[in-house]
């Protein structure tokens, strides 16, 4: 059963299906939505967009911390070249190709597959965790939580998952499926906290981006934006036959938004969040792709720096022991 959720003709099935039903849904309410839409402002628009990148900033920062706490700090424009342009495999057929991307852009600036691609895969980790958590704090307050109590037990799963003798142990049976070396530190609890932090600021101004394009503008209103949205990419995330979440997404954003600002409103504010979601990936990945290296290089002599403490903190321990 497993592999069959996980075939590529199962994933292309569940596009069509979304793609036609989807396609339905829009010409059976088109009034609706181009009502909606027009409705947009464009100032409304340009918020939400840099609402979205802001996000992008939070989730680089927690890539950041994770990947300078297992040993390999870089700098944010390195950092940006890596994450924003590896990201960019996320529009392909599978779930690894962000992380094999970022593994072989990351060598660039001599950082080990392993560290790498444990960042992204922990990065992944604290966005689920901290999405859910935004979700059951926000949406209980709006009384849109009864219908997806399930989701939430992955919370305390994702909690132990995270705790960090439980993650060194679970990262290292991955990279030696992966047939990677072990990880060569374990992250300590600051590090997690830091990150999980940055990672909840990229749900919050996910939500915002929601805030500013629904007409309503309350308490309720923001609280349900922000969880709405979080638990819509999470369980798009847990629903592995569906690539990048598509169609799961949008159709738990517009069951969500609907109370709030009606049915075809919802539609257009889904259907817009997407597209803005793709141009900031786009632009991000353009940003990190600007970020050449400078004559002198002194991201490599900062990493033989480290590489050399590293060593030397390798052999102080072997020595002890």
């Amino acid at each position: 059963m497993k592999n069959i959720l996980r075939s590529k003709a199962v994933r292309w099935a569940f596009v069509a299906a979304t793609l036609v039903g989807g396609g339905y849904e829009i010409a059976r309410r088109w009034h609706e939505i181009t009502h909606a839409l027009g409705q947009l402002s464009p100032l409304a628009i340009a918020g939400a967009l840099v609402c979205v990148l802001a996000a992008q900033v939070g989730t680089l920062r927690t890539w950041q911390v994770l990947l300078a706490g297992l040993g390999s700090p870089l700098p944010a424009t390195a950092a940006a070249r890596v994450l924003f342009i590896g990201q960019l495999g996320k529009y392909l057929p599978g779930s690894v190709w962000p992380v094999l991307a970022q593994m072989e852009l990351g060598t660039i600036h001599q950082v080990p597959r392993h560290r790498s691609a444990s960042a992204s895969v922990l990065t992944m980790l604290a966005s689920l965790l901290t999405g859910l958590l935004a979700a059951a704090v926000t949406l209980p307050l709006t009384g849109h939580a009864d219908s997806y109590l399930w989701a939430y037990t992955a919370v305390p799963v994702l909690l132990v998952c995270l705790y960090p003798r439980v993650l060194r142990w679970g990262m290292n049976r991955l990279l030696r499926l992966a047939r990677q070396p072990a990880l060569d530190r374990p992250l300590s609890g600051p590090v997690l906290v830091q990150a999980l932090a940055w990672s909840l600021s990229a749900w919050v101004c996910n939500g915002l981006q929601i805030y500013l394009l629904v007409p309503v503008h309350s308490g309720t209103a923001l609280l349900l934006s922000i969880g709405g949205y979080a638990f819509a990419w999470c369980v798009g995330f847990l629903v592995v036959f569906a690539p990048g979440g598509f169609g799961v997404r949008e159709v738990l954003l517009v069951t969500t938004l609907t109370p709030l600002a009606g049915a075809g409103t919802a539609t257009a504010v889904a259907l817009v969040s997407r597209v803005l979601t793709t141009v900031s990936d786009l632009l991000s990945a353009a940003v990190g792709a600007s970020f050449h290296r400078k004559p002198g290089l002194p991201e490599r002599v900062n990493t033989e720096r480290t590489n050399v403490r590293e060593e030397a903190e390798e052999k102080s321990d072997a020595a002890r022991h």
